[in-house]
Formats: structure tokens, sequence, C-alpha cells
């Protein structure tokens, strides 16, 4: 099941299938990771499963994490209710696979096109541009992160935010700021698009 709105607010669901995908190098692992961590802090039972192409940087690289309120009989995921695509091939690839009705977030600045489906709520957030402007291109995924949390109940912000600090070593905590910036402008972007809708 997707992300559901009640009177325009975020409804959570018992389960959140989610695809994460986009070349390797931006980040989409440490976003599934994220996901996944913050999930268990709430108490949900996760699944975080990578898939990587030849390269490591450069090459694709997709990840699927799955949030419940019961426990996950598989990490496997063919119809997700929810896909992030940070390029755009993987926007070619994942839209297909996307439940009617679930959630699919385009990064608009490497994206080059819209969805071309109409049973499905679509964000669309130009990461890198925002990145860019925040002073650091590297948390694009960060900003489609928040994009997420702004548009579906999967995780809390602020569990999120205490994730960054287990996920990220130790030498990295000093990113921490801007990533929180970079969560906080996607989020943004998340209540503009409802507000529009």
């Amino acid at each position: 099941m997707s992300a559901g709105t009640s009177g325009g607010a975020v409804v959570r669901q018992p389960i959140e299938e989610l695809i994460l995908a986009g070349f390797g190098g931006q980040g989409i692992m440490l976003m599934g990771q994220l996901l996944a961590y913050a999930g268990m802090l709430e108490g949900r039972h996760v699944t975080f499963w990578p898939s990587y192409g030849p390269e490591m940087r450069g090459g694709t690289a997709n990840c699927t994490v799955v949030v419940s309120d019961a426990p996950v009989g598989s990490p496997v995921v063919s119809h997700p209710s929810v896909v992030v695509a940070m390029n755009g091939p993987s926007l070619d690839k994942f839209e297909p696979m996307l439940r009617p009705g679930g959630l699919l977030i385009i990064n608009s600045s490497l994206c080059g096109r819209g969805s071309v489906r109409t049973d499905i709520r679509v964000i669309e957030v130009p990461a890198n541009a925002i990145a860019d402007q925040l002073g650091d291109g590297r948390v694009a995924n960060m900003v489609a992160l928040g994009t997420l949390l702004g548009g579906t109940d999967v995780a809390r912000p602020d569990s999120v935010g205490k994730s960054l600090r287990k996920v990220l070593p130790e030498r990295r905590h000093g990113l921490i700021p801007l990533n929180e910036q970079a969560l906080a402008k996607g989020i943004e972007v998340a209540a503009a698009a409802a507000g529009g809708h």
C-alpha cells in the first residue's frame, strides 16, 4: 500500500515497499541504510536489499527497503509502493513497476523527463540543484530522502537524523548538519507539492 492522504495529511501505512535507484556514487545505499535504521529505531520490521551493477561508481545502483508493522516475509519487491529515481535510466526501469496509487519521486535535475503515468502520485525534486545551492552536490541524495520523508510516513525525520549518527562513520559526523539541512529542503519540496494538489 502506498502512502495515503487524509485531509492532506500523510497516513502511516502498515507496510511500505520502496525502491531507491540511481548510479553508483549518488549515495543510494546510504539512503536505504538510513531508512532501514530509522525503521528499526521506531520499532518496525525492516529489510534492506542492495543491488549494484558491474561498476561500483558510475554503474547502476539500487536498493529495496521494506518497512513494516509486521515481520517481513521477503526482501524482494516486484511492485513497490514508492520509487525514488535519481537518474533517467532508473526512472525508465522502475516507473513501470510502481503499483497504482504509489509515489514516484523524480530527481528532475538528472532525469530529463517527468512521469508518463496518470495512476500514481509524483513529486519532482531538483535534488542536485538544491544540493548545489547548499554548497555540496554530494547531498542530493539527502534532498531526495527528505522529499521521501515529507511525502510518506515511512519514518520520522528525527529518526533519520539519529540514524545519520549511527550509519555515518565518526569522521563524517561534521557533515551531519549539512545532511540535516538537505533533508529539511527535501521535506519542504514535498510539502509544497502536497499544497499544490
